[in-house]
């Protein structure tokens, strides 16, 4: 697993930074694809209050992430992300062995491909109405069900995602009733 840690406008005593190394790669545990993690670090508002986001990417592209900003310095912020990634990978694992042998069919036929940096811009200050955030995205090839999983892990609306029967680019979105929708491409 690959660690990188990004201090963003602020600087990363190696104390600090050898003790996130310590504790995210412990994640290897409790799933063993992880092929990167990114933990990202900033201090938020006027009380330049501690933030931690930590991103976990799997062989099959499959997304984590968790962010903590309630703690007053940056060890117990890293402690609370980890733990709550642990606790969120621990889930995950157990919802897909009871999907049983239909995700190991679509984990087959994917290939290991090399991660593309997201490119992501950002400006606060345009006017409504411009595109302020770029991502690529992977397309992986999962059932409904995985593509669900996803979405809820990311805390996203929507999630677009190939379908593993039909190799189609497929939308799934959350319905304002609770339900979900899906939206299949006609190529």
């Amino acid at each position: 697993m690959e660690i990188k840690v990004h201090a963003i406008d602020m600087g990363l005593s190696p104390r600090l930074e050898e003790y996130i190394n310590r504790k995210v790669d412990r994640l290897d545990k409790y799933l063993s694809n992880i092929i990167e993690a990114n933990l990202e670090l900033h201090k938020e508002g006027r009380s330049e209050q501690p933030v931690a986001q930590l991103t976990i990417r799997d062989v099959r592209g499959t997304i984590f992430r968790v962010e903590e900003k309630k703690q007053t310095d940056f060890f117990a912020t890293v402690d609370v992300v980890v733990d709550r990634m642990q606790r969120q990978l621990s889930r995950y694992k157990k919802k897909k062995s009871r999907r049983g042998t239909r995700v190991a069919r679509v984990e087959a036929e994917v290939e290991m491909l090399p991660l593309e940096e997201l490119e992501i811009f950002e400006d606060e200050e345009e006017p409504e109405g411009k595109i302020l955030r770029r991502k690529e995205i992977l397309l992986t090839p999962m059932y409904e069900e995985e593509a669900v999983d996803q979405m809820e892990l990311l805390g996203h609306d929507f999630f677009v995602y190939q379908d593993g029967d039909s190799g189609k680019v497929s939308v799934l979105y959350k319905r304002r009733d609770g339900n979900y929708g899906l939206i299949v491409t006609d190529k």
